[in-house]
């Protein structure tokens, strides 16, 4: 008996379980820790845990501390939404942040607001909750911030960065993520000097505000290390920067004009190599100074079209860089494997996305597990594969969600998943699913 019991101890300490506490998981990088984690989904797909109706919505769910935290839209009674979704329109209704129960689905507790929508794509919410310390960050999409106790909902403090830093609406709503950095919460919220803003992420009090530019655009502040300095990378329409996050100074900007705003994709670092992939304007890739916070340009894409790409021209899906190659979603849909040190396409395939024909703005959220990567795409399937120089081996797929959101003139599913205690968490604008990925 005391050989069973050591043996179960040893095995419990081999398995590692892990929560995912806001964009991109724990380290915001994009890989899943955990180990226990099946190998191939068994007949029928993976065992579903638990379904809860919930609004509309592109957030992503944060797991933490045996709850989940997701935002969703509720359109106001008699209200409309625009037949072309590109159009801007004034839609009342509400936002909600949701907080359930991670073993159940069960609603714990909400908070709602009143939020007029005025952005194009208005079927809800854009940014993935902060959870830490007992604390919850949301950001809304028409720009309203909330600090929250993560326990009970209870506002602990807020701010609305229309009123308070007169910016407009973005095209397609605030969708910059918040980062937590220490003491400091910095959200994208755009206006005069105030592209980015750190707030003090327990008193809400503003520390810094930095940048000047037409529109924020919509990329997450995105913490990276280099030559000895932590750099805040702050990519705009207009511009790549790094500043100091402690203070907002900048250290250095690379001017860069990109089309209708769409700086979306997170900045990835490889070693000392920052990549970042727009969908009109290509990709840009910048070698990081070893000594002191510089940059200078390693290679560029040249192409300035959406169709006749030439590296990689992302969007929504955020790149995965291992081993000297990038992985990532181009404009159509087409999964690329490319070389880091410059840019050449080694292979292509649709297989992860539409399954066949060239789709615009097509995609597939790409998170690393072990050996192996599980991507997320646009029709609900959950698909284990292989990424190599050498190819896309697929090994197994399962349906979890049907696709609902009907912006783009087809249904698809827009919205990040998270992996925590050896399950996914996945959403569209009518369920959210949980289900078990445990070997």
């Amino acid at each position: 008996m005391r050989t069973l019991f050591l043996c179960f101890g040893l095995l419990s300490s081999l398995l590692h379980a892990d929560d995912w506490p806001q964009w991109l998981g724990p380290q915001r990088d994009g890989v899943w820790r955990e180990t226990g984690i099946v190998d191939a989904f068994p007949p029928g797909g993976p065992k579903v845990l638990w379904r809860m109706k919930i609004g509309g919505g592109y957030t992503g769910p944060a797991v933490a501390n045996g709850r989940v935290y997701l935002m969703d839209r509720q359109v106001a009674e008699k209200s409309s939404v625009p037949g072309n979704a590109f159009a801007r329109g004034v839609i009342p209704g509400s936002e909600r942040v949701l907080c359930l129960d991670e073993k159940t689905g069960v609603l714990i507790w909400e908070h709602r607001y009143d939020c007029t929508y005025t952005m194009s794509y208005s079927t809800g919410p854009r940014c993935t909750p902060v959870v830490s310390e007992g604390k919850l960050w949301t950001l809304g999409a028409e720009g309203n911030l909330f600090c929250l106790d993560a326990s009970k909902g209870t506002v602990l403090w807020s701010h609305d960065f229309k009123k308070e830093y007169g910016v407009q609406t973005p095209m397609w709503g605030f969708a910059g993520h918040p980062l937590l950095d220490g003491q400091r919460l910095i959200c994208l919220c755009g206006g005069q000097g105030s592209v980015a803003v750190a707030f003090d992420k327990d008193s809400g009090k503003e520390i810094w505000r930095a940048l000047d530019a037409r529109e924020p655009g919509y990329c997450p502040p995105t913490m990276i290390e280099a030559g000895g300095t932590k750099h805040l990378i702050l990519w705009h329409p207009q511009s790549v920067n790094s500043l100091d996050p402690a203070t907002g100074k900048v250290f250095w900007s690379y001017p860069w004009e990109v089309r209708a705003g769409l700086t979306v994709a997170t900045p990835r670092l490889a070693g000392d190599k920052l990549l970042l992939s727009s969908f009109y304007t290509s990709s840009k890739c910048f070698q990081l100074d070893a000594s002191k916070p510089e940059a200078t340009l390693l290679w560029e894409g040249k192409s300035f079209s959406e169709k006749n790409t030439d590296t990689l021209h992302s969007l929504i899906s955020t790149p995965f860089i291992e081993n000297g190659h990038i992985y990532g979603v181009c404009s159509y849909g087409q999964l690329r494997c490319l070389k880091l040190d410059s840019g050449e396409r080694v292979w292509e395939t649709m297989a992860a996305t539409t399954g066949g024909p060239l789709v615009r703005w097509a995609t597939a959220f790409i998170v690393k597990n072990g050996d192996r990567f599980f991507l997320a795409n646009e029709l609900g399937d959950l698909i284990i594969a292989k990424l190599s120089p050498k190819g896309y081996e697929e090994i197994s797929r399962a349906k979890l969600l049907k696709p609902t959101t009907t912006d783009p003139r087809r249904a698809v599913v827009w919205s990040h998943p998270a992996f925590a205690d050896r399950c996914v968490f996945m959403r569209n604008d009518e369920e959210i699913v949980c289900a078990s990925l445990a070997k």
